[in-house]
């Protein structure tokens, strides 16, 4: 019995060996599963490189954004403190300039009070002296105020009203004034560097 299973194997083998199909198929079935077995390997090897690289992008693109939320928070101060800077420059001067217009309302009422025909007759020399001199004081402090950027508000009439730069004491009807519109100019206003330091005030017309 042992015999014929000696037999039985050599046989066997006999076939197998003799077998060209068998011999020739085997290393590419070894070879085919070696090359499956590598690229499942290759493919999870991309995949995890993949990751790797994209994680790396989104932490560089994070520390980016951050970057330029830094440079763009810098400029903005940056801007501020410029703007700042200048507003002090021209606006500094604000408190001062309040005070001199006290002094330029009085040169004007002083002015203005001296009668047209005291001033034309030579009756009076010293009064015509006086008042040149008032009117040509007026007169440079104006230029003064001008070159400071200190602007004179006098409306004329029929200007609509603006309470930006006017304020209104009374409202009234006026004959030959639209409704709205500047009828008369009790106080001059001045405007610093576009930006109003004291409003004109004015009497407003309305409908009757």
């Amino acid at each position: 019995m042992a015999s014929w299973c000696v037999r039985a194997v050599k046989q066997s083998y006999s076939v197998v060996v003799s077998s060209p199909a068998i011999i020739r198929a085997s290393p590419r079935l070894l070879c085919t599963a070696a090359q499956q077995k590598s690229g499942q390997g290759s493919e999870e090897d991309q995949n995890a490189e993949q990751s790797a690289a994209e994680k790396v992008l989104a932490e560089e693109k994070g520390q980016l954004e951050e970057q330029l939320k830094e440079v763009t928070d810098t400029e903005n101060l940056r801007t501020r403190s410029q703007k700042m800077v200048e507003d002090t420059k021209l606006y500094g001067i604000q408190g001062f300039c309040k005070d001199l217009l006290e002094v330029a309302d009085i040169l004007e009422k002083a002015t203005e009070s001296v009668p047209s025909e005291e001033v034309s007759s030579q009756k009076n020399p010293h009064l015509k002296n006086l008042y040149d001199g008032l009117v040509m004081t007026d007169k440079q402090i104006q230029k003064v105020f001008t070159k400071h950027g200190l602007v004179k508000l006098n409306p004329d009439g029929g200007q609509k009203f603006d309470p930006y730069e006017h304020e209104a004491l009374f409202h009234s009807p006026v004959e030959g004034k639209e409704p709205g519109t500047v009828a008369i100019v009790t106080k001059v206003g001045y405007k610093l560097h576009g930006r109003t330091l004291r409003p004109a005030l004015v009497g407003v017309a309305k409908a009757p």
